[in-house]
């Protein structure tokens, strides 16, 4: 079995729609390959950043809490969340499609979702760089949780009473790169810039920040194959 384990830190919003930036550590754990006799699914000694082929992934995100104070002051606390959920890539040597779906089970127990696609390069060396738009989208809960103003949250804070819906909030671009170092360890970067949309630009709470959204990460990548 091969799979890659990333660590390192990213810079993001300090919530949905913030102009302000925090700093906070991030992770991943990618799986590469099983093989166990003549049974293989993916070649675990093959490709180990978009390997080619039709697979499904799994899907991971947190979202950091948000606090009702400064600009927020009247709002109620959200608390930090955990995504799960799965999804399905194809990918080809050059170019990528994909999309996944996410269930909050620790904090906005609400449902995202996620579409994008990438252009691949890849260098002799081993270097990786994608490139690619992204869509997210959220239903009505998760919406409310990160957009919407209550009327008791109105009254405290003086913002707008809003309610929004289900809807995409979001579209973007992202770059990233993949650089081996020896032989099991790489160092992973990328730059991701998204622009709140619909009724997630139309929140007080956005109108308060921006619409436009930046995120940064860098990590340190170790891979495992443990051979059976």
């Amino acid at each position: 079995m091969a799979f890659s384990v990333t660590a390192g830190a990213i810079a993001q919003p300090e919530y949905f729609g913030a102009d302000t930036f925090r700093f906070s550590p991030t992770g991943r754990i990618g799986f590469t390959g099983l093989r166990v006799g003549d049974v293989q699914f993916r070649d675990p000694d093959g490709p180990r950043e978009f390997a080619p082929g039709t697979f499904y992934r799994g899907a991971l995100q947190y979202v950091p809490d948000r606090d009702g104070r400064d600009e927020l002051a009247g709002l109620s606390d959200v608390d930090a969340s955990v995504e799960l959920g799965l999804g399905l890539q194809h990918t080809r040597e050059t170019w990528q499609v994909y999309g996944e779906l996410r269930y909050g089970f620790v904090g906005h127990e609400s449902i995202a979702a996620e579409v994008g696609a990438n252009a691949i390069f890849r260098s002799e060396g081993g270097t990786v760089v994608h490139a690619g738009p992204r869509i997210e989208l959220g239903n009505s809960r998760f919406m409310r949780t990160y957009f919407g103003v209550t009327d008791r949250e109105s009254a405290r804070s003086g913002l707008d009473a809003f309610t929004p819906s289900r809807a995409i909030y979001s579209t973007g671009f992202e770059i990233g790169a993949y650089q081996p170092v020896g032989s099991d360890w790489g160092v992973t970067a990328s730059v991701r810039y998204d622009r709140l949309r619909g009724e997630a630009a139309d929140s007080p709470i956005v109108e308060l920040g921006s619409q436009n959204q930046w995120t940064a990460m860098l990590g340190l990548t170790k891979h495992f194959n443990l051979r059976f």
